[in-house]
């Protein structure tokens, strides 16, 4: 029995790595995108160590979290054993967490408002850590949803290059969960072209082959390489 005719309950943390690779490579050829260009990021949030283990064992290397304080509780452990682990916060950035953020984590993709750039660049400057950073924009401008307005963000990458002398790689999405993905994956594309950012952090389990389509370089999945949270 191959992992293609394995019942879900059966995938071994390797199968569903390489479903996800397989797809991620199916949809960039579709489009003429290089595979290699689309980094795959496993969202460990909720999940313990001992789930965390097998995961990277199978190969897997970048990994999301979505808050600073359970990442500290289980991540320094791992980032011992593994060190070439690369460690991703995808979730809120609270301006108090700046300091625990920048010294755990490698990618901070989640910047959205002066008072947190301000945070990270002083943490920055003290660490002396190369971090990579990418602004969260609110293409849905959803009120109960983080980031920066689309048409703010222009203006919101500027300040953090110029008064808080912040290296800005990329932006960051989470659409709607009731409008079309695309739509939004599209917008982010645009904007990130015309500030000269490289990298989209966009597309989750349900919809990142769409998101791949669109110029995605970081897409983050969770269930379908974890399976459902409890």
């Amino acid at each position: 029995m191959n992992k293609a005719t394995k019942p879900d309950a059966e995938l071994t943390p390797g199968d569903r790595i390489a479903a996800v690779r397989e797809q991620i490579t199916d949809a960039a050829a579709r489009c003429g995108r290089d595979a290699s260009k689309v980094k795959l990021i496993a969202v460990s949030k909720t999940f313990a160590g001992e789930n965390i283990e097998p995961v990277i064992e199978a190969g897997q290397r970048l990994f999301g979290e979505n808050r600073v304080q359970e990442a500290l509780g289980k991540w320094p452990e791992i980032k011992t054993r593994y060190p070439d682990v690369e460690l991703h916060l995808i979730g809120p950035l609270q301006s108090n967490k700046a300091r625990d953020a920048v010294g755990l984590f490698d990618v901070i993709h989640t910047i959205d408002r002066p008072k947190i750039a301000k945070a990270i660049a002083g943490e920055i400057e003290r660490s002396g850590r190369d971090i990579h950073l990418l602004v969260q924009v609110n293409t849905g401008e959803e009120e109960q949803k983080a980031g920066v307005l689309p048409a703010d963000t222009d203006a919101f990458v500027k300040q953090c290059r110029e008064e808080y002398r912040l290296r800005i790689d990329g932006l960051m999405c989470i659409p709607p969960v009731d409008e079309e993905p695309s739509l939004h994956f599209a917008l982010l594309n645009k904007i990130a072209a015309r500030n000269g950012l490289t990298e989209l952090s966009m597309g989750m389990s349900a919809d990142y082959e769409s998101a791949v389509a669109l110029g995605a370089t970081y897409v983050r999945v969770g269930t379908a390489i974890f399976g459902k949270r409890g």
